[in-house]
C-alpha cells in the first residue's frame, strides 16, 4: 500500500485505522479501474484485484485482447512468499514433477503484485499445449507495451506468465524497494 501511494505514514507493521483506510482506497481504485476497463470472469477478477493498480490496467487491456482469441482467464496473481515457496518445491525435494518455477518466495514478481499467469480453456478444460500460449502471445503482445512475457525467457520458459515491467530488471532490487515502501512500479504513459 505504501509503495503504491495509498499509505503515507511510517511503516510500523501494525494494521490499524490508517492501514484500513489505505486498503479501502486501494479497493476503491481497483473497482474504478474495473469499471473503466471492463470486468471478466470471477476467477480472473479475484486474481486481478491482487495486483498493483498499474498492473491491473495492463492486465485488463491484455485480457480484453486475449479473450477475442478464445476463453482466456487469469489463474494466478499476487502470491505470498509461502505460496511461492510451495510452488518452488514442486518437482524438487522428492515432490512429483514438473518443476513449475525457479523462483523462491521473494524472488518472483508475483510476490509484488506485478505478475499474472493465464490459462487457456477449451470447452471448460485447461489447455497446457505451449503452442496455444505462444500463438496468443504473438497475437496480443504487439498491441501492448510495458508487458514482459515468460515465453521470452532464456533459462526457464514460462508461457502462461506475464508481468508489468518494474523500475528494475532485478527482482532483488524490486523486493528491497517493496519492503521499505518505495515505489517499484513503472507508471504507464
Amino acid at each position: 500500500l505504501k509503495a503504491n501511494g495509498f499509505y503515507a505514514f511510517k511503516l510500523d507493521g501494525i494494521w490499524g485505522p490508517k492501514t484500513d483506510a489505505a486498503d479501502q482506497a486501494f479497493v476503491h481504485q481497483s473497482r474504478t479501474i474495473a469499471q473503466q476497463r471492463g470486468s471478466f470472469d470471477d476467477r480472473s477478477e479475484t486474481n486481478i484485484m491482487t495486483l498493483v493498480p498499474t498492473a491491473q490496467v495492463l492486465v485488463r487491456q491484455f485480457l480484453s485482447l486475449a479473450t477475442e482469441n478464445g476463453d482466456v482467464r487469469i489463474i494466478s496473481g499476487t502470491r505470498t512468499y509461502e505460496e511461492q515457496n510451495a510452488l518452488y518445491r514442486r518437482g524438487r525435494f522428492g515432490n512429483p514433477p514438473p518443476k513449475v518455477t525457479n523462483a523462491k518466495g521473494g524472488q518472483s514478481n508475483h510476490n509484488f503484485g506485478l505478475a499474472w499467469d493465464i490459462g487457456i480453456f477449451e470447452n471448460g478444460k485447461y489447455i497446457t499445449a505451449d503452442k496455444k500460449y505462444k500463438d496468443l502471445a504473438n497475437a496480443v503482445l504487439p498491441q501492448l507495451q510495458n508487458i514482459e512475457w515468460g515465453g521470452n525467457w532464456i533459462s526457464f520458459k514460462d508461457f502462461p506468465h506475464y508481468q508489468l515491467q518494474a523500475v528494475s530488471d532485478s527482482v532483488a532490487d524490486v523486493r528491497a524497494l517493496f519492503e521499505v515502501g518505495t515505489n517499484y512500479v513503472n507508471l504507464l504513459s
